[in-house]
């Protein structure tokens, strides 16, 4: 039945008729979600229909799924170069083409991007930042080639034509909402959904695009795949899954502050904001029509992280956490020089007690402590 639709497809495409190539290529995928060959195909139709966006996403799962297929390669390539995202299309590129070397279309595209770099580098000054530290986990967009090379379609090489960069609402109504704020070197994006598992969401940042997907066996896949208002540094970037929502800092590449989260070609060229490293300054929330107390919004998500009721050790650790958070000095001392010295067997909150001797290791019962020689 898969092999059917996907026949049909093709035929479509060949017809011109691109909307019914994604309409039929997602039906084959409902049946057959594992084909990297339909969700390469289904990028070069996105492609052709300028939603550069999912060709991105569907290059990079078929790439994901069949890391030999040199066609994913060049159309996520093609697609980041329509979305100036011409760092990540020289990496998808340069990995297609050590797959077919003797295709000069990778070569060609390589050299474009080289130019459009170069470009970019003349244009935008260098941005002064200072260094963060970044904690929780990073995702990035990459993978690992292998030696075998299936054929690229000889349609690829009309993808790459002059046109307007144009941003695509996804099709699907979003599931969960989401907000954001801005501060001067990141913007925080929190996507309110609740009891989601760490394991079903996945988080990729481009050098302008960002793909959340949250995939819950026997529900509907939830994606947001926004082109960003401006450029993140993907490295820094990093997110986190609590039990009321999913939070995800983006690290700005220029300090300046966004318009909106998304890209718009309407929009007006901000001005970098020069802010003095010793100055407080409170984040600067976006413009709205309809009237929002942020502060009410920042207060509320506050409170129900302080009031987020974890089991087993994740709710034991928070409950030190908290104690250490509000504690004075002297506390924080205590609880320090008690937990290293007895092996985490031991957490004081007393100094006076703690502070002028070793605290010894006192193991739970039934349990014997040993000191391990290296």
């Amino acid at each position: 039945m898969a092999s059917d639709l996907e026949k049909k497809a093709k035929e479509a495409f060949v017809d011109d008729d691109f909307e019914l190539a994604v309409d039929l290529y997602s039906q084959a995928l409902e049946l057959d979600p594992t084909n990297a060959l339909l969700y390469a195909d289904r990028a070069q139709a996105y492609i052709k229909l300028d939603s550069f966006t999912e060709a991105v996403s569907d290059a990079t799962k078929a790439i994901q799924l069949d890391p030999s297929m040199s066609k994913a390669y060049f159309r996520k390539g093609t697609a980041c170069m329509k979305l100036e995202e011409y760092q990540t299309a020289k990496a998808a590129l340069e990995a297609g083409a050590a797959l077919v070397p003797d295709d000069n279309r990778f070569t060609k595209l390589i050299k474009e991007c080289d130019e459009r770099i170069t470009e970019e580098a003349m244009e935008i000054p260098p941005t002064t930042t200072r260094p963060v530290t970044v904690a929780g986990r990073t995702a990035t967009i990459s993978s690992t080639p292998s030696d075998s090379s299936p054929n690229a379609n000889s349609s690829d090489s009309q993808a790459v034509s002059n046109s307007t960069v144009q941003s695509v609402a996804v099709p699907t109504k979003p599931r969960f909402r989401h907000d954001y704020y801005n501060s001067t070197t990141e913007v925080v994006l929190t996507i309110f959904a609740k009891g989601i598992p760490k394991e079903n969401v996945s988080v990729d940042f481009g050098e302008q695009i960002l793909s959340v997907v949250v995939d819950v066996p026997g529900e509907e896949p939830y994606h947001y795949q926004p082109r960003l208002f401006g450029k993140i540094v993907p490295e820094k970037c990093r997110f986190t899954v609590l039990s009321t929502k999913i939070e995800i800092r983006l690290f700005k590449a220029e300090a300046i502050p966004w318009a909106s989260l998304e890209f718009s070609d309407k929009k007006a060229l901000p001005q970098k904001v020069n802010t003095p490293a010793s100055t407080s300054q409170r984040p600067t929330y976006p413009s709205s029509k309809s009237k929002v107390d942020w502060d009410k919004l920042e207060a509320q998500v506050k409170k129900e992280e302080k009031e987020e009721k974890l089991d087993g050790d994740a709710g034991l650790n928070k409950f030190f956490r908290d104690i250490y958070q509000d504690a004075d000095e002297d506390t924080r001392r205590a609880m320090s020089k008690s937990f290293v010295e007895s092996n985490g067997t031991v957490l004081s909150t007393n100094w006076k007690d703690v502070g002028a001797k070793k605290v010894e290791g006192t193991p739970p019962d039934g349990m014997e402590l040993r000191k391990w020689e290296i």
